[in-house]
């Protein structure tokens, strides 16, 4: 318990990478793609989200896995590179960073996507073998559910607890903040979900 709030990462450190993850991580992707291709602003459509979810509206299977990679990845080279210039916490720091940015781009009004992608994405970057689980239990979930956002609510809800009982106490307090963040930003799907008006996967409308 004592390691959880036992940080020795330096305050301009902390600092340089939230910045740093935060600036990678806000960097809206689903937009820059959508215009590309001639497809307009991603955000004037369906929910308004930057994300591979809504970029999938378009029709363009293609360019909504394209945006879910880089949204992922780009939470990944922020934790990864966090890590190996400053060490675990600096990367754990960037990689959360950079899933605030997404969520909360400077560039858009603070309005992004909802974070599942950058989710995976951090934790690919400080507890690799962790992204085998979250897709286990998301694709258990979708199995049983029909539901894509539950499967996210639950795989995330389920991560950091993990995180824990296999000692890793620092990422899971992390991951669960991010937990949190997500779950909060999900707020519409839950009250769907409860309502029993969520749109199961592979259905439209």
């Amino acid at each position: 318990m004592s390691e959880l709030f036992n940080w020795q990462i330096t305050l301009p450190i902390a600092i340089a990478v939230l910045i740093f993850g935060y600036l990678l991580g806000s960097i809206p992707f689903g937009l820059i793609l959508t215009r590309a291709a001639g497809l307009g602003d991603i955000r004037s459509i369906g929910s308004g989200n930057i994300g591979a979810t809504n970029v999938l509206r378009t029709g363009n299977k293609k360019l909504a896995a394209a945006t879910l990679l880089l949204d992922a990845l780009k939470a990944t080279a922020a934790a990864v590179i966090g890590w190996y210039f400053f060490g675990e916490e600096a990367g754990l720091l960037a990689g959360s960073a950079a899933f605030l940015g997404h969520l909360f781009p400077v560039w858009l009004g603070f309005k992004g996507g909802k974070g599942v992608a950058t989710y995976i994405g951090t934790l690919l970057g400080v507890a690799p073998m962790m992204v085998l689980v979250f897709a286990a239990i998301w694709l258990a979930t979708a199995k049983l559910s029909k539901y894509s956002s539950l499967s996210a609510l639950v795989a995330t809800l389920v991560i950091p607890v993990v995180l824990w009982f296999i000692d890793e106490p620092k990422i899971a307090l992390i991951m669960a903040i991010m937990t949190v963040i997500s779950w909060w930003k999900h707020e519409t799907n839950i009250k769907r979900l409860i309502a029993g008006t969520e749109s199961k996967i592979g259905q439209k409308g």
